[in-house]
């Protein structure tokens, strides 16, 4: 009887522990994730590395993981892989940000065995477009395009699946009746 009770308040105390935490990285997450102006997927033009166009990656009508990073940043590099097993489900355009050349970036991907999409940023701007000052940054936007979820730091692949899934369930707004 009194094991369970000690076992009983241990659990109590980590499960408290558990949300303290959680609660504390939600609310930094919050404060240091970018404040976006408009809430829609700005236009965006150029390449990826391989080549393809940005503008077609866009046209998926399912939810897009727009992830901003750089290959100095160590924690954007654990992150790498995630990213690489997030991809062969959704669409992802990773935005490499000061991080070289197309062809240093290539090198660096190659070396890795990574295959995602990335768009060079090699002097920021399109990072500063979007108001990044912490990397990595991952901007979730729905089908139509609209941001949803905005986190900065390390993220796990099963929370980013977790997200974008829980992104392309989003219930659509009910649309008003037409009274025509």
């Amino acid at each position: 009887m009194i094991l369970s009770r000690k076992f009983t308040k241990i659990i109590r105390e980590i499960l408290l522990y558990a949300l303290a935490f959680y609660a504390l990285s939600w609310g930094i997450n919050l404060w240091r994730a970018p404040s976006l102006p408009d809430k829609r997927l700005p236009p965006l033009s150029g390449k990826t590395l391989e080549g393809r166009s940005v503008e077609s990656l866009l046209q998926s009508n399912r939810p897009l993981l727009l992830h901003f990073w750089g290959t100095w940043c160590p924690i954007c590099r654990q992150e790498a892989s995630n990213l690489q097993k997030i991809s062969r489900h959704y669409p992802l355009l990773a935005v490499a940000v000061r991080s070289g050349d197309n062809r240093q970036l290539r090198t660096w991907m190659e070396r890795r065995h990574l295959s995602y999409p990335v768009l060079n940023d090699p002097e920021g701007k399109l990072a500063r477009h979007f108001g990044i000052s912490v990397y990595p940054t991952s901007l979730i936007y729905d089908a139509r395009k609209k941001l949803r979820f905005a986190e900065t730091g390390y993220s796990t692949t099963l929370g980013l699946l977790a997200r974008m899934k829980w992104t392309e369930l989003w219930k659509k707004p009910a649309q008003e009746p037409n009274h025509e």
